[in-house]
């Protein structure tokens, strides 16, 4: 695929992805860009189709995926949910790096494609710490955040298989985690900033 390699970051819930995404969206801004996944949900009150997903239905979704369309999917709740290689390609066409916030399984299907991206996981120090990082959220039930945290055990220990990622970045230090996620995808941003001067 022409551009930008993309950056799949995957990592268990409370282990600090979002905050470390959004610095690298503050200092490297216009560099970034995010695909627009594919679900057969319908849209909520205020979403936008093609913005915020691209609503489809089941049986569309569902011959996309035999025709080798997705990079990866999952179902939710009764819901399908995707990334087309396509919604990769759309970033990528505008000079961007497409982050993909991806679960274990999803990354293991997208090492079977040819999208090369760099992969990146992002670990808490600790299950403890990330128990008492999810508590103190407040916003799970206790049957919910049991769930999570069964599900950050088996990721846990999923990134420990070699070759898997690229990088594990283990969180217990915002500033140093953030300086070795910047280092993970340096090369990218100067590819980026140089096509832009080219």
């Amino acid at each position: 695929m022409a551009g930008p390699r993309p950056v799949v970051m995957s990592g268990p819930s409370g282990a600090g992805k979002s905050t470390l995404l959004k610095k690298l969206l503050k200092e490297f801004d216009g560099v970034f860009g995010f695909s627009v996944s594919h679900t057969t949900r319908s849209p909520r009150p205020g979403e936008e189709n093609g913005k915020d997903y691209h609503y489809v239905s089941r049986e569309v979704m569902t011959a996309a995926i035999a025709n080798d369309e997705f990079i990866e999917n999952a179902e939710f709740s009764g819901n399908m949910y995707g990334t087309s290689k396509a919604a990769v390609q759309a970033v990528q066409a505008k000079n961007k790096i497409c982050i993909l916030d991806i679960d274990m399984q999803g990354v293991k299907n997208i090492k079977r494609t040819d999208l090369n991206p760099i992969y990146v996981s992002i670990q808490p120090p600790s299950m403890d710490i990330l128990e008492k990082r999810l508590r103190d959220r407040k916003t799970e039930s206790e049957e919910s955040l049991q769930k999570r945290l069964h599900a950050a055990k088996v990721d846990m220990e999923i990134s420990k298989e070699p070759g898997l990622f690229d990088v594990v970045i283990i969180n217990d230090d915002l500033d140093a985690a953030y300086g070795k996620l910047k280092d993970a995808v340096l090369e990218e941003i100067q590819k980026v900033r140089d096509a832009k001067h080219s």
